[in-house]
């Protein structure tokens, strides 16, 4: 591999209203479908893999994007929020003044948003990177806004906490390479729209 662009899905209703959207399976807004077409000039040249989140929100940025041949797999899943999926930081702060994610963590939910911490978020983004080390000329990833932070955290040899300190809005591409044959961080949070 000498590249690994990532896609974050466009924009759905919770991304827009800051509700922490983990494995809830929501559409795109129209603004979304419309952040995810201008992605397509990025997707032109081949790649040796492109793995997608299962999320509809994923997989439509994907298609609308342009990447055909695209393998689903579950470790792209956005961060289990457990009891706090649906909710806003706002929200949380309200009963747990001063949370904040990347230190605090999440309470466990109901059976399907149990939880996870950030080890494993960053297990999942290990065994995605382990993949991407594996294929052939460039690998493209479609995901979500923590995911691919923590990705992008771990690619640096970081732990998955300092993640918190790339910021990843909804829409944006970023590219992970190499210099000197050290891995780095090409470009962050780019918008094409």
């Amino acid at each position: 591999m000498n590249e690994m662009l990532l896609l974050r899905h466009g924009e759905t209703e919770w991304s827009k209203a800051g509700r922490h959207t983990g494995r809830t399976d929501l559409p795109l807004t129209e603004h979304g479908e419309v952040q995810a077409r201008a992605l397509a000039p990025l997707v032109k040249e081949p790649f040796g893999l492109v793995l997608v989140s299962p999320a509809q929100r994923a997989r439509r940025t994907a298609d609308l994007a342009g990447l055909s041949g695209y393998e689903v797999d579950a470790d792209l899943w956005e961060w289990d929020y457990g009891g706090y999926e649906g909710i806003t930081t706002p929200r949380i702060r309200e009963d747990r003044p001063g949370w904040y994610l990347w230190r605090d963590g999440v309470i466990p939910g109901d059976a399907e948003h149990p939880g996870e911490s950030a080890e494993e978020v960053a297990a999942r983004a290990d065994r995605v990177i382990g993949r991407a080390k594996r294929a052939e000329g460039r690998v493209a990833l479609v995901a979500h806004g923590h995911f691919l932070r923590v990705l992008a955290a771990r690619w640096l040899d970081l732990p998955p906490q300092d993640g918190r300190l790339l910021k990843l809005d909804t829409g944006t591409y970023s590219r992970l390479g190499f210099e000197h044959a050290e891995r780095v961080l090409v470009t962050w949070n780019a918008p094409v729209c």
